[in-house]
């Protein structure tokens, strides 16, 4: 379906969501990014991978990475409110080396890699460069990124802390992470924003997860253009 036809079926479905939440989906999706994406390797407790994600939709941050080597991640829906029925969320699993497999990728797309780590001392939220599009990295809970995201990333990054704990709790770390980037790049980056294809595929698939008989309806709607 090419992006005309998929702008038809918006419109087609778009009849049977009210006017407040097709109102309220134009509006989220106007401030939604992928400029900036967020990696987790192999959390496994499944109220902190929930808890990002919530941050996640919180900050408008589109995309998430689920690194799934050891540990298959868990969605908490108490913890998470709905927010994964609103973030495009890719799953990592089908590879011997998926942490490898996924960040060549994102590579290759044009993102840079940024690990999150205290034990390196390269740039802190507020000093690390976001002239390029950047795919953040946050480890296990306990042993942090594995050797494999410190060989192939571009960046490090930490936030500074005066106590006597050395980090801060994962989804803890991905909120002030995000605040404090995605402020940045609204503020200095010119397209931060999905573009209108990428617009028009999330937006798509809003509509399928709020519409109980989404599936009937586009059968019927396939039909019609036939």
């Amino acid at each position: 379906m090419n992006l005309s036809e998929k702008k038809e079926l918006i419109n087609y479905l778009s009849q049977f969501i009210s006017e407040n939440r097709k109102a309220r989906f134009d509006e989220v999706i106007s401030h939604r990014t992928n400029y900036l994406r967020i990696v987790l390797e192999d959390l496994y407790q499944g109220h902190n991978a929930s808890a990002v994600l919530r941050s996640c939709d919180c900050f408008g941050v589109q995309d998430v990475h689920f690194i799934e080597n050891k540990n298959n991640m868990k969605i908490s829906a108490d913890v998470a409110m709905g927010s994964s029925n609103w973030l495009t969320i890719h799953r990592h699993n089908n590879s011997e080396n998926n942490t490898r497999d996924t960040l060549l990728n994102l590579k290759s797309q044009g993102y840079k890699i940024v690990a999150t780590t205290p034990h390196k001392n390269d740039y802190t939220p507020d000093t690390l460069p976001i002239d390029q599009k950047m795919a953040l990295v946050f480890g296990t809970e306990i042993d942090g990124i594995t050797p494999t995201v410190f060989e192939l990333a571009d960046e490090f990054l930490r936030i500074p802390m005066y106590g006597f704990t050395e980090s801060f709790n994962i989804s803890v770390s991905a909120a002030l992470c995000m605040y404090e980037l995605t402020t940045r790049i609204r503020k200095e980056v010119k397209d931060y924003l999905l573009t209108e294809e990428e617009r028009t595929e999330v937006y798509l698939e809003w509509l399928k997860t709020s519409i109980e008989s989404s599936e009937g309806l586009i059968q019927n709607f396939n039909k019609d253009k036939v």
